[in-house]
């Protein structure tokens, strides 16, 4: 009986001890100072040529026949579009 009175004052005392502890940490924390700076402004999204959209999509029609996907297909239509929307030799 006394082990188990022991034991439940040591953790009622370690109780008040960490909420103290936790309670004097918030309330002393030094007051820190934010300058708030504004993010720099999104440049505007410009819309495609469609000169360029049409090399885009013809090499996109162009990697759908030959069956590619994964990197093969971004390899392939990157070359395409420097070709002007011809396929690659």
């Amino acid at each position: 009986m006394k082990t188990a009175a022991r034991i439940l004052a040591a953790l009622a005392f370690a109780g008040f001890v960490t909420s103290g502890a936790l309670a004097q940490t918030t309330t002393t924390a030094p007051a820190t100072t934010t300058t708030t700076t504004t993010p720099a402004p999104a440049k505007p999204k410009t819309a495609m040529s469609p000169a360029k959209t049409s090399i885009s999509k013809q090499c996109s029609a162009l990697a759908d026949q030959k069956g590619l996907h994964g990197k093969d297909r971004e390899k392939f239509r990157a070359a395409c579009k420097k070709n002007g929307g011809k396929a690659p030799s």
